[in-house]
């Protein structure tokens, strides 16, 4: 597999979290770039309601994730509160070239051990789970600053409404339960695109808001 993909994430969500863990166990990891975005950021150009704004769906979301993980063997805990300012630990993402390795330091800082960027308690965490000290100066930077408002704007150019979307090609693979179906299209892109073809336009819309 040789195709270029673009993984946009945000820490905020249990679900990239899930996906970045997955991406670790891949024995032949796709060459991924990674872009952090604002997930917030999507919502609001979608005008749509994240999860965590919805009571139920909330309440749902963290009990399937944490099943989700249970099942799959991936270290999850819940935060002390969700949703919370992801915008530090985004930027320090970016700032230390948000690799897998990095991003895999960051979610497990968050999601495993309940370090929250938005508290200098858990921001302190976050800095030593990275080995990063020096992070408040990193990301105070302007180009740190405009890289991740590029990396949003890109992603709603891109047509990407949540995280984590995974883009190759003019392909967006949404979410970790989208994974496999990625994997199929790189295998395959051909067959996939034969098989799948016109699939936006079978199901049109009888009421429109």
């Amino acid at each position: 597999m040789t195709a270029k993909l673009i993984l946009f994430t945000d820490i905020i969500s249990p679900y990239a979290w899930l996906a970045q863990a997955h991406l670790d166990r891949m024995a032949d990891r796709p060459d991924i770039e990674i872009k952090p975005v604002l997930f917030a950021g999507l919502l609001n150009h979608w005008e749509h309601k994240g999860p965590a704004e919805i009571p139920a769906k909330k309440v749902f979301t963290f009990k399937y994730v944490k099943w989700a993980a249970n099942r799959d063997g991936i270290d999850l805990n819940m935060p002390p509160n969700h949703p919370f300012n992801p915008l530090r630990a985004l930027r320090l993402a970016i700032a230390l070239g948000a690799t897998h390795d990095v991003m895999m330091q960051i979610f497990r800082a968050i999601w495993v051990d309940g370090n929250l960027p938005d508290n200098e308690e858990g921001w302190a965490g976050i800095k030593a789970a990275t080995n990063c000290l020096d992070a408040d100066e990193r990301i105070a930077t302007p180009d740190v600053k405009a890289t991740l408002l590029a990396n949003g704007e890109e992603a709603i150019r891109s047509g990407v409404f949540g995280v984590p979307t995974f883009a190759v090609d003019d392909q967006l693979f949404w979410g970790v339960d989208a994974m496999e179906m990625m994997m199929d299209y790189l295998a395959s892109p051909d067959t996939f695109r034969s098989e799948h073809a016109g699939a936006e336009t079978l199901v049109p819309s009888s009421i429109r808001k």
